[in-house]
This record gives C-alpha cells, structure tokens and sequence, in this order.
C-alpha cells in the first residue's frame, strides 16, 4: 500500500472510532484493524484504552497489520514492527490487561523484547491468537509456559523457529500452523491436555528430515481433528503403525490435503489402521501447472520421494467406524479407485463417498496450463466410475457423489 493511501485510511479509520466510541453505547465486541503508524495511533490508542476504561468495550479483536509481504521484510524491519507494538501496549495498558481476548500481529522479531511476557503475561485475557511471519530472532525455540493462560487458539504462519514446545497451555484447543522452516519436528508437546484440533501444512524444505506423529503427538491422546497438508511436495511425516494408535484413539476426522498427484495413495491406511474410531477422512491431490521451473524447486525442496509405507506390516483387529469419505481432485485412474474401493471394503458404517473436482487455481488459469482433469461431468462418465468402485460389491449401499465445486482446503 502506497504512504499515502495507508495515510488517508487510518485517517478515516481514527474518525470512524471517534465517532463510533463517543456515542452512549455498550459494545459488546469491537474488531479492530489498523497500521501502526504513529500519528494515527496516538488517536486511536487513547480513544480504545478510554472505552476500555470506563466499560464501554466489553471485549477486543486487534489486528496489527503491515503492508509488506513476509518475504518481502527484512530484519531491521521487522525489529522496527516490534518496537512499535511494544511501544503501543506500554503506552495503552488498558488494551492488553483488560479486555483484549483476540490479537494477530505480522512481520515482528521480538529479539530485544519478552515475547513470552508480552503474550501470556500482559495479555491475561487473551484466547485467539494469530502470528504471521513472527519469531525471537535468530532462528531460536519458542517456548510457551503460561498454566494460567486463556489461549484457546493459537494460529502461526511463516514464523522462523527452531521449534515450538508447547511446555503448558491448559486450555488450548486448536493448534495450526502452516510453514515451518526447522530441520526436525516443528513442535513439541508436554502439557496441551484440552488439544482436540491439529491442522499442520508446510511444503518440506529441502534439509528437513521428517517426524514421526506419535513421537511429537505424545500424551495428547485428546486430538479429534488433525488436518495434514504436504503443499504438494515429499510427505515430513515418517512410517509408523502401530505407534500412532494411543495418539489417535479419539480421533473423529482425519485430512490428508495437498498429495502430489504421482504418489501412491495405499500407504494411507496405515494412518486408518491405527485410528479406527475416525468417522470422517478427507484426502486432495496436488496437481499444478504454476509450479516453480524444476530446478528452482529442486534446489528449495529436494526430490519429490513416493512415500514408503509398509501396509502389509500393520494392520489393526478393530473394525473401522469410517461413515464419510471426500476425495478432492478425483480423477478415475488406477491407483485414486484402487484406495477408494480398499477403504469401502474396510468401512462397514461408509455412508457417503464424496468425489469433488480439483480446485480453481487462478495462477493455473493466468500462466494458460490448465492441469488434466479427467474429472467425470455428464451422467455416463459418473456411472462408469460408480460400476468401477463398486466391482464385484453388489450389496454395496454407500452414496457416491459428484462435486465439480470445491471448498478451499
């Protein structure tokens, strides 16, 4: 965003909360989104601390955004971000201590400050929190200690850490993050017992070496929902079987998004195996034509490796309680039908099988490299594939359905 622009904005912005707050009124919950730009923050800082004060807000939604893309920051700049949330909160007590129940914050290197302290110290009401391009400098462990704590969400995204470990967040219930850049497992866990959501997506680095789940998922036998996104690059999760099934023992919905559309597919039912108790399983195929010239990605991500899971090792006495299946990117080739059939002939309970198309890419659609798609649309093609899935299963009672519109993963 031009100065200029960003000027006149928070200019509107400061006049909009000007009148907004002085009018008699309770306000239940107040959104708030602005730039840190001083002059405009000296507005609004003093008008948001005095609705606080005298009870006029009841609860805040900060957001303190920056116009610069993550990739686009450079040190220095995101020490001077910092400083001036440090400097906002320091100046507006009021704001942090008393009502402050959802904050987002990109583009800050808290090396020169607490981190720990500013977050679960000072913000003693906070329950949703989003970092975007965050972390305490010098690609450093992120712990979080906080048994007081009200964190309930906690949401980041290209933050530069060596790890997260999760020592104690008693009241946490759902974890995502989306790119991570360590070597090893992105997070560790010891006391997170009220985690029920787990979503992890990251395009594997080149020099990372992959986790095993149920060493990283230990004692957090709680998770129901834990989502799984390879970007469209080498699976960082490591073979395991029977390992996963204390973690996964109440797991309800497991997704596997963003499968590079030459991987085999079989190895998931070792995931299945060792957590029969899931009711929902969403699995989507990568398939672009936008992706980075070759050796460009190469260099960034390493070879793209089949995954190399031994499915005839494991296989688990429990019957699976598997009701939904939803396939995003289908396309009715041998190995997508293959996996399908072998989850209906493990699944007594499958009610529906939801089979979508893959989703629009707009970055597809500007470079004019559309990926196939041998996605079944007229009633002809649909019934093929219905004949093909349930070959030699007549007494088959399991809905098939065809969506050419996806949802987002």
């Amino acid at each position: 965003m031009e100065v200029e622009h960003m000027d006149k904005a928070m200019s509107c912005l400061s006049n909009a909360i000007r009148s907004f707050l002085v009018a008699e009124r309770a306000v239940t919950r107040l959104q708030l989104r602005f730039y840190l730009v001083s002059e405009h923050s000296q507005v609004i800082g003093p008008l948001v601390s005095e609705a606080i004060d005298i009870e006029t807000v009841k609860d805040l939604d900060l957001a303190i955004v920056d116009e610069k893309e993550p990739e686009d920051c450079y040190d220095e700049e995101m020490l001077q971000q910092a400083r001036l949330v440090d400097g906002f909160f320091s100046a507006y007590p009021s704001v942090v201590l008393r009502c402050l129940t959802s904050l987002s914050l990109c583009n800050i290197c808290f090396a020169r400050w607490d981190m720990h302290h500013l977050l679960f110290d000072c913000c003693k009401q906070l329950q949703h929190l989003t970092l975007v391009n965050c972390d305490a400098g010098g690609l450093s462990a992120w712990n979080i200690d906080a048994p007081k704590s009200k964190l309930r969400f906690l949401k980041l995204e290209f933050c530069c850490m060596l790890r997260l470990d999760m020592l104690c967040l008693l009241e946490l219930e759902r974890l995502h993050w989306d790119t991570w850049v360590c070597r090893d497992a992105p997070l560790s866990f010891n006391s997170a017992p009220s985690l029920e959501e787990l979503y992890l997506s990251c395009g594997a680095p080149i020099n990372n070496r992959g986790f095993k789940l149920s060493e990283v998922l230990s004692g957090n036998t709680a998770i129901n929902d834990l989502t799984i996104d390879f970007q469209g690059e080498r699976p960082w999760v490591q073979p395991e079987g029977e390992q996963l099934c204390t973690v996964f023992n109440k797991l309800r919905r497991l997704s596997i998004f963003n499968i590079y559309v030459e991987f085999d597919l079989i190895w998931m039912t070792v995931l299945l195996e060792a957590a029969p108790s899931v009711e929902i399983f969403d699995f989507g195929i990568w398939n672009h034509s936008c992706d980075m010239d070759e050796e460009r990605r190469r260099r960034s991500f390493g070879e793209r490796t089949n995954p190399s899971w031994k499915t005839f090792e494991f296989r688990s006495r429990k019957q699976w309680l598997l009701k939904e299946l939803d396939v995003t990117g289908f396309n009715p080739v041998e190995k997508q039908i293959t996996f399908i059939r072998s989850v209906m002939g493990r699944s007594p309970n499958l009610k529906t099988i939801t089979l979508r198309d893959y989703m629009p890419c707009k970055d597809c659609e500007e470079m004019g490299k559309l990926p196939y798609s041998g996605f079944p649309r007229n009633e002809d093609e649909q019934d093929m594939v219905v004949n093909q899935i349930n070959r030699d299963m007549p007494d088959s009672h399991v809905r098939i359905i065809f969506s050419e519109c996806c949802t987002d993963n």
